[in-house]
């Protein structure tokens, strides 16, 4: 299995390098501090995850998207994680996601957009190994965007959100529950420069399971700078989980083809 990482994190290093080389003759204009605007891209991001009682995770995290078009996008996202209290490395869960804009009006006077999506994260991770969750995560809703100045774009979204049971025999079935409900965010994108970008995003998740409703709050603090404009942009990113005492840090580079 190790082999199989290392053949697959060369790969990925060698599809960013041939992106790299391929986007030296695109025209295209890239303003990536609008989440709405849909690039085909490649993400590398290395990350590190301290858990409440004490867990630390870090590795790779991997995405590629591809656009068929302005208004359709679709994403694979793969974490190869190593967790330091079981000692094991390997592959997290795996996320899919479909974006699509049903309406843009970019204007001089007036901002308007309204994207639905759906998004799955596949039980692909080790449970016991502490990789995984052993639960699929379903997910549908829509993103709303608005100005509220120049530089400060607003992206409120709702989405129903579906948890099923975890399949993992470490947890007996009676402790076994899929959960309901739905997840508010409202992402702000704020633009110091052409370069420089900030999004700040306040979620709320809030589920029901076994008839009883919990609240969890999170954050994503995602500051960029794009280096190479229409081609390179790095990114940090600090992606606190306040109700469950964990937080993510992010460091990462984004190549747009």
């Amino acid at each position: 299995m190790k082999h199989f990482y290392i053949t697959f994190y060369l790969l990925f290093c060698s599809l960013i390098c041939l992106a790299q080389d391929d986007n030296t003759n695109s025209q295209q204009n890239v303003d990536a501090s609008n989440p709405t605007n849909l690039y085909t891209q490649v993400n590398t991001q290395f990350e590190y995850t301290s858990l409440k009682d004490g867990t630390s995770l870090y590795g790779f995290r991997g995405n590629v998207q591809y656009t068929f078009n302005p208004n359709n996008l679709v994403l694979a996202e793969i974490p190869l994680l190593h967790n330091d209290a079981t000692s094991k490395f390997g592959l997290g869960d795996v996320r899919l996601r479909y974006f699509t804009i049903v309406k843009r009006e970019m204007t001089a006077e007036k901002f308007n957009v309204i994207a639905p999506f759906l998004d799955i994260t596949l039980p692909t991770g080790n449970f016991e190994d502490g990789l995984g969750t052993s639960s699929f995560v379903l997910s549908a809703g829509s993103v709303y965007g608005f100005a509220l100045s120049k530089k400060v774009l607003m992206f409120p979204g709702l989405s129903l959100v579906h948890v099923t049971k975890p399949s993992t025999d470490v947890i007996p079935d009676e402790f076994k529950f899929s959960s309901t409900g739905f997840l508010a965010q409202a992402n702000v994108s704020i633009s110091f420069n052409q370069s420089w970008f900030l999004f700040v995003n306040p979620i709320l998740t809030y589920l029901n399971t076994d008839g009883e409703w919990n609240d969890t709050w999170s954050g994503e603090f995602n500051l960029n700078h794009m280096i190479i404009p229409n081609k390179l942009k790095a990114n940090i990113g600090y992606f606190p989980n306040f109700t469950n005492e964990a937080t993510t840090i992010r460091i990462g580079t984004t190549f747009f083809l």
